[in-house]
């Protein structure tokens, strides 16, 4: 199949990408985006939190007062959840959120997502995207060529006049190809693609 190919100076279209059906002509198939965005994001999660319960707690190994005979409540360690600088009743553990996710399963997603934003018009490729100064002014004049300010760049390589030019906008991201990840492809509204961009996808998800 072929995509079609913007000209980024003149924002129009000038010619036409082809391009891999196994890649850019799949179904989609929401089931399997889900369970590896979500596994993508418990990948991020830290886990961290823990709390201690009445056996962790250090001290209380006597019996505060004895069983009868005070007027009070039976207690027999002062670090029963109940008192002050007692142990937690149901205390939090270290927990790790990973998902195990295989490559097939992620090369499918990843597949499965870039035809949907082929199908739905969302998927623009560009000749280019360079800027000759790491300025924000510079990048939003180039997506107002193409009509768009919420999008994510995708390059053949690591730009930093592109990255500096695009870190202090909301809507807007700069990535390699190395650097694509499941949970950007969707959060953006478009997904500005560069020639050699889509080349070296076609490469990474064969």
């Amino acid at each position: 199949m072929d995509l079609k190919l913007i000209e980024l100076a003149s924002g129009k279209e000038n010619g036409t990408v082809a391009v891999s059906d196994a890649l850019f002509g799949v179904d989609f198939n929401e089931a399997l985006v889900h369970q590896v965005v979500t596994a993508y994001m418990n990948a991020g999660r830290q886990g961290t939190k823990g709390q201690k319960n009445r056996a962790a707690v250090s001290g209380g190994g006597a019996k505060p007062w004895n069983q009868k005979g005070t007027g009070r409540a039976r207690a027999g360690t002062i670090r029963s959840p109940i008192w002050v600088g007692g142990g937690r009743a149901f205390p939090g553990h270290n927990r790790d959120f990973s998902q195990k996710v295989n490559k097939k399963m992620y090369r499918g997603a990843m597949r499965s997502i870039f035809a949907e934003l082929n199908r739905t018009g969302r998927l623009i490729v560009v000749d280019d995207f360079k800027v000759d100064a790491p300025k924000t002014k510079e990048f939003n004049a180039k997506l107002a060529q193409l009509n768009i300010s919420d999008a994510l760049v995708i390059t053949e390589g690591f730009d930093e006049y592109l990255y500096l030019s695009a870190r202090n906008l909301y809507g807007a991201d700069v990535c390699d190809v190395a650097s694509i990840d499941p949970v950007s492809l969707i959060g953006f509204q478009n997904v500005v693609m560069t020639q050699g961009a889509v080349k070296q996808l076609e490469e990474q998800l064969a």
